[in-house]
């Protein structure tokens, strides 16, 4: 006998974000086309598409506040240039008047002396600093709007080549999505195809051994069943779980009357709500099982479930039904079946199929 995980968890798993809602769409049956044994891959291969979507995503959005940083040093660049010319003719004009000035020292000095009192002469003074001031000032102001203009193109220049390398990163961050979701949506079609394939294989087989028995996983004998159809589908959660678990526990407790799992299908949906597992699988397995926990082989054992036994029937439910959900998706598939009853896959999936359309 294999031997299954068991995982207890008390709150439903969160599900992802959509990412590429093209690729959700297709990941949305994805547990019910996988192969078991590529469950695990399938997952990181998502994880992978999913950081590098956010990771270009990121880098986009860094290129976008970039172009914007460089537009506006390009407007401030613009009005820099608009200002030099004037700028230059205040600085060249005052340096006019400052070598005036200097050469002028003796007109300067007669201009001092010929002052009538002390009043008139601070006066003078402060004027002629004045006139001083003002000319150093335009000559600081020329200085100040180059210096500025070439920090400004410096940045530019810095911030121009960084917008290039984010873009760049961007880039690659999509051609590596794209390439995993290419990957992943491939992987996913193939195993959905070959998926496809098993089941038709699967229905056929049963029809033709339909009444001879085979060996389940947990060495009793079953009868084959024909299923209604080859697609076991998939049961809408919804987002009400109070409606959830009123309707499958009415229908599973309908199909479980008078074994001696009667009365357990408000465990069985509560488990299937809280784990993203469909509400029949678990119930479908207990009677090809142990024909519904009549002939268990171990303590409330009902699936076949390894070496595990359990105290009560709502104990190993949610045990099972959280193996379901981290071993095998949640839901029934022909890998499943390989993984789960290896000696008779087929029967044993048919079979199972047949109980679920029961419910």
């Amino acid at each position: 006998m294999t031997t299954h995980q068991r995982t207890r968890r008390s709150a439903r798993p969160v599900v992802a974000g959509a990412v590429v809602a093209e690729l959700l769409a297709a990941l949305a049956g994805a547990p019910a086309v996988a192969r078991a044994d590529a469950l695990s891959d399938l997952q990181q291969a998502q994880g992978e598409l999913s950081q590098a979507t956010s990771d270009y995503e990121a880098a986009q959005g860094r290129v976008d506040e970039l172009q914007a940083q460089i537009d506006q040093n390009e407007a401030h660049l613009d009005e820099l240039e608009a200002q030099l010319p004037d700028a230059r003719e205040r600085a060249a004009a005052s340096m006019r008047t400052l070598y005036k000035m200097q050469q002028g020292s003796g007109g300067l000095i007669e201009l001092l002396l010929s002052s009538e009192d002390f009043s008139q002469l601070i006066a003078t003074i402060q004027y002629l600093d004045i006139i001083q001031a003002d000319n150093a000032g335009a000559l600081d102001e020329l200085l100040s709007l180059q210096d500025e203009l070439e920090l400004t193109r410096v940045s530019l220049q810095s911030q121009m080549q960084e917008a290039e390398d984010e873009r760049a990163a961007a880039q690659e961050a999509l051609a590596q999505a794209n390439a995993a979701r290419a990957s992943l949506q491939a992987q996913i079609e193939a195993q959905a195809a070959a998926e496809a394939a098993e089941r038709q294989a699967a229905v056929e087989a049963a029809q033709q051994d339909a009444g001879s028995s085979f060996t389940t996983e947990s060495g009793n004998q079953a009868q084959v069943e024909v299923p209604v159809s080859e697609d076991p589908g998939t049961v809408d959660t919804g987002s009400d779980k109070d409606a959830f678990v009123a309707e499958w526990s009415a229908r599973i407790d309908a199909y479980l009357a008078g074994s001696p799992l009667a009365g357990q299908g408000a465990t069985f949906a509560e488990a299937a709500w809280a784990y993203g597992v469909d509400p029949r699988f678990s119930p479908a397995i207990a009677q090809v099982e142990s024909s519904k926990g009549r002939y268990c082989f171990l303590p409330h054992n009902a699936w076949g479930w390894g070496s595990s036994s359990w105290g009560s029937w709502e104990e190993a439910i949610w045990d099972h039904v959280a193996g379901l959900a981290a071993g095998y998706g949640g839901q029934l598939t022909y890998a499943g079946a390989q993984k789960y009853c290896p000696p008779n896959a087929s029967s044993w999936y048919s079979t199972v199929l047949a109980n679920m359309q029961m419910i």
